[in-house]
C-alpha cells in the first residue's frame, strides 16, 4: 500500500514528513528559547540565538548555492560558531565537512581535493592555514568568522537576519556530514552519514546517557574536539537535540573543566583516559564540588583500575561507565550500563537499543565465540565518499564490519579483543594488545602505555611495550620493573619482550595511539642482546 500524493508538493510532503538535524534543533528552539544552549567562556548564546544564526547561515549557503548535497568544508575550532554552521548546513541541505585542523597542511589539501569542496568555513585563527593552500583551494567560496584574507563572506553578512525562514527538500537518506577517519595507517576515508543517522543516534544517545526533555536539562561539559564523531555526534547533539546546555571548554584544562562543572552544575562529563588523570590530579591539588555530575564517561583507550577507582571516589554520584564505536556507525554503538563498571569493567558493555550487535567468523557468518565485531541498524554510516572498494568490503554480507574483534556473551555484553590489525601473532598465539596495555598501564611508574607487535625471526612477531613513565620509578629501572610486573600478572606469550621508555605516544587529536609510527620507529633488537632485555 502506498499513499496517492500525486496531488501534494513534494517540499510541503517533504517539511511535513522528514528527518532533518536541523529540524530537532528548531524543536528545541521553540520549546526553550531563553534557555542557554551553548556555553563558550563568558559567552552564553541562547537556543533563539543559536537558531536565528543557523537560519542566516542557511541563507547565506543556499543563495551561493550549497544546497543538495554540496560539501561544505569546515576549517573551524571548537566553538559555539562550529555548531552553528554545523547545524546550518544540515538546514539548507549541504553536506558538513569538519576538517581536522591539527592535520598537517599537506593532509588538508588532500581531503579539501579527495571532497571536491567548493565552499568553505574557515575562523579567523585559521586564516594563516587558508593561506597557505593551494591558489585552486583558496578560490573557494569562504565564509569567515573574522578577517580572513580572501574571504568571499564575513560572518557579519553570513549571519545577518534571514528575511523568512529556510525551507529547501532535504530527504531523510540524504547526507548531512562527511567525516575523514583519523588514517592512521593510510589516507583517510570520508564517512558519509544521513540525517537519519544522526538524529537516530542523537536520542539513542540522549536515552541511553540519561538526558532528559523537560524543565530538568543536562548540562554537558565538552573539551574534545568537535570535528570529531565523539564530540559531534555522541555528546553535544544529544544534549541540544533535547534542550540541555553545552559547555565548550577548548582546548582542554583540568582546572577549567572542573570549575565550569562547579559552576555550571554540570551533570555530564566525558573525557579521554589521560584526561582523568589530570582532572583527579587537580581535585586533589584543589578540591570542587562536583555532586552534580551523574554521568562520568570515558572513551577511546581502557582505563586502568586504579584510575577507575580515583574517578569513583571523587566523583561519588556519578556512574563511571565506557562508551565505544567509529565514526562509520554513529557512536555510541555499545555502551556499559553502570552496574557493568563492577559487572564487566573491562567489557565494552551492551549494543543500544538501536544498533544490532554481532560477531562474524572468516566465512562472514554470526558466529558465537570471537569473530569481527559486525552492525546493523539506522546507525550505519551511508558509505565511504570515493572510495567503492572500501565500501563493497565493509558491507560484505549484509553487515557494517567494523575492523574489531571480540565476541558476545549470554547477557549480549561485548567484549573488545583488539583491532583486527594491531592483534600480536607471536609464537604462534594471538595477543591482545589491549589486555596487555591495560596491565602495563597499570603499573606503577607508567603513565600510560601502548603495546604492538614487530616483525621478529624467532617470534614471527614480537611483543613491545612502548611506556611512558610517570616519573616515581627511575627510568632506568622502568623497563626491568614493567617485565617483572608483567611475568605477575598475565601469561608467558602475553609478556612484552621488550620495552622502551619514550617521554610522549604519538597521537591523534582524539587521543587515540598512532601505533603505525611506534612500529616504524621499533628497530628490531641489537644483534647478540638477549631476548626480552628492555631498553
Amino acid at each position: 500500500m502506498r499513499a496517492d500524493l500525486s496531488g501534494v508538493d513534494p517540499l510541503a510532503y517533504n517539511l511535513a514528513t522528514r528527518t532533518n538535524v536541523a529540524d530537532a534543533l528548531a524543536r528545541s528552539a521553540r520549546q526553550f528559547p531563553t534557555r542557554a544552549a551553548v556555553v563558550e567562556r563568558d559567552e552564553v548564546i541562547t537556543y533563539a540565538e543559536l537558531d536565528a544564526t543557523v537560519d542566516a547561515l542557511a541563507t547565506a549557503l543556499v543563495a551561493r548555492g550549497a544546497v543538495g548535497g554540496t560539501p561544505v568544508a569546515m576549517l573551524m575550532t571548537t566553538s559555539w560558531k562550529f555548531l552553528a554552521v554545523y547545524f546550518a548546513c544540515a538546514r539548507a541541505g549541504a553536506v558538513a565537512v569538519p576538517v581536522n585542523v591539527t592535520l598537517a597542511p599537506s593532509d588538508i589539501e588532500w581531503i579539501l581535493a579527495d571532497a571536491q569542496v567548493r565552499h568553505l568555513v574557515v575562523d579567523d585563527a585559521l586564516a594563516p592555514l587558508l593561506a597557505s593552500l593551494p591558489a585552486r583551494q583558496r578560490a573557494l567560496a569562504v565564509i569567515a568568522t573574522g578577517d580572513a584574507p580572501g574571504a568571499t563572506l564575513t560572518w557579519a553578512q553570513a549571519t545577518a537576519p534571514a528575511p523568512q525562514p529556510v525551507e529547501v527538500l532535504v530527504e531523510d537518506r540524504a547526507a548531512v556530514q562527511c567525516l575523514y577517519t583519523s588514517g592512521t595507517t593510510s589516507r583517510p576515508k570520508g564517512v558519509l552519514t544521513s540525517h537519519l543517522s544522526v538524529v537516530v543516534a542523537a536520542l539513542t544517545n540522549a536515552l541511553a546517557l540519561g538526558h532528559a526533555w523537560g524543565p530538568e536539562p543536562s548540562v554537558l561539559v565538552n573539551a574534545l574536539p568537535l570535528f570529531h564523531t565523539t564530540a559531534l555526534n555522541t555528546l553535544c547533539l544529544p544534549v541540544l537535540v533535547t534542550g540541555g546546555t553545552v559547555i565548550l571548554v577548548a582546548p582542554f584544562d583540568a582546572a577549567r573543566v572542573l570549575d565550569e562543572v562547579e559552576a555550571r552544575r554540570a551533570t555530564h562529563v566525558m573525557l579521554l583516559p589521560l584526561m582523568w588523570q589530570a582532572i583527579v590530579a587537580e581535585l586533589d591539588r584543589q578540591p570542587r564540588d562536583v555532586r552534580s555530575v551523574r554521568r562520568a564517561v570515558y572513551a577511546m583507550a581502557p582505563m586502568g583500575t586504579a584510575l577507575l577507582d580515583a574517578v569513583d571516589e571523587r566523583f561519588a554520584n556519578a556512574a563511571v561507565i565506557l562508551g565505544s564505536g567509529q565514526t562509520e556507525v554513529v557512536p555510541a554503538t555499545v555502551l556499559q550500563w553502570p552496574e557493568h563498571r563492577w559487572s564487566a569493567p573491562t567489557s565494552w558493555g551492551p549494543p543500544v537499543p538501536t544498533v544490532t550487535t554481532t560477531c562474524l567468523d572468516g566465512a562472514g557468518r554470526p558466529t558465537s565465540g570471537e569473530g569481527e565485531i559486525a552492525y546493523r541498524g539506522p546507525h550505519v554510516c551511508l558509505g565511504y565518499w570515493n572510495n567503492p572498494g572500501a565500501n563493497a568490503d565493509a558491507f560484505a554480507g549484509g553487515w557494517f564490519h567494523s575492523g574489531d574483534v571480540g565476541h558476545l556473551d549470554d547477557a549480549q555484553v561485548v567484549w573488545f579483543t583488539d583491532r583486527l590489525k594491531d592483534i600480536i601473532k607471536t609464537g604462534g598465539e594471538n595477543v591482545s594488545s589491549v589486555d596487555v596495555e591495560r596491565v602495563v598501564s597499570s603499573l606503577p611508574g607508567v603513565r600510560e602505555s601502548s603495546i604492538v607487535g614487530v616483525p621478529d625471526d624467532y617470534w614471527g612477531e614480537m611483543v613491545c611495550a612502548v611506556v611512558v613513565p610517570d616519573g616515581s620509578v627511575d627510568p632506568a629501572e622502568l623497563g626491568a620493573a614493567v617485565m617483572a610486573g608483567a611475568r605477575a600478572e598475565l601469561a608467558g606469550f602475553q609478556v612484552p619482550k621488550r620495552v622502551v621508555v619514550v617521554d610522549s605516544l604519538p597521537k591523534t587529536a582524539t587521543g587515540k595511539t598512532r601505533k603505525h609510527e611506534l612500529r616504524a620507529l621499533l628497530r628490531p633488537p641489537t644483534p647478540g642482546a638477549s631476548p626480552g632485555a628492555p631498553e
